[in-house]
This record gives structure tokens, C-alpha cells and sequence, in this order.
């Protein structure tokens, strides 16, 4: 089916990072954990550093999950704007290259959700 233009689209969009505060979004997926059925949107400070990140943010968003306790970090596979990824965790999320709405996925080898549902 053609599309046609019906004029300039000039909105400006909401979501920029001028408007977060000094904050960030960022995304983050947690593979075969379907129990989430999406990236978690969550507001960051760029300067936090990723090990922070993980321990203070990211662990208390997934500790309903069974997985959440099994993981091993050292084993984890990351991609970040579907590039493979390898954080650092003493640096901050923004010297590890993570951005205004950037997307993390995270892969834990051996974890596939409940029973193996990937659920």
C-alpha cells in the first residue's frame, strides 16, 4: 500500500534527555525471562557506575524471578544497541558508552525461566 506525506511532521518529542533532570531512560531486556514481557524503562544517572547500576537498580527491579538469584554476572552476555557488549563495572553508565534511551540485553547462559518456559 503507497503512504502519503500530508505535510512536515514539526512536533518536538517530550522524551529528550534536557527533560529528565541530569537523568537518563534506559532499557534494559532480560532475555528468555518472559515473566517480564518487555525492557524495563528505568531512570538512571549517567554518572552511576554499571556495578551500581546492577546491584542498587537492576537486581531489586528482577528479584521476583526465581532466575534473579542464579545469575552470574561473570557468565552474562550483553548487547547494547544490539552490539555486543563487555561493561565495565567500576566505570559509570556513560563512560561504558550507555546513553539517553539506550537498549541493554542481557543473555544468562544455563537461565531459562521458570521450568525452563523461558518464562
Amino acid at each position: 500500500m503507497t503512504v502519503n506525506a500530508i505535510g512536515e511532521y514539526t512536533a518536538t518529542p517530550r522524551d529528550v534527555q534536557a527533560n529528565f533532570h541530569g537523568m537518563q531512560l534506559l532499557y534494559v531486556y532480560w532475555e528468555k525471562h518472559l515473566m517480564y514481557c518487555s525492557a524495563f524503562a528505568l531512570l538512571v544517572a549517567p554518572s552511576l557506575t554499571f556495578g551500581d547500576f546492577i546491584d542498587q537498580m537492576f537486581m531489586g527491579v528482577i528479584q521476583a524471578h526465581p532466575d534473579s538469584a542464579k545469575i552470574d554476572f561473570s557468565q552474562a552476555l550483553w548487547l547494547l544497541n544490539d552490539q555486543p557488549f563487555t561493561p565495565d563495572y567500576a566505570a559509570s553508565l556513560e563512560a561504558n558508552g550507555i546513553d539517553h534511551k539506550s537498549l541493554l540485553r542481557l543473555s544468562t547462559p544455563g537461565l531459562n525461566g521458570v521450568q525452563g518456559s523461558c518464562s
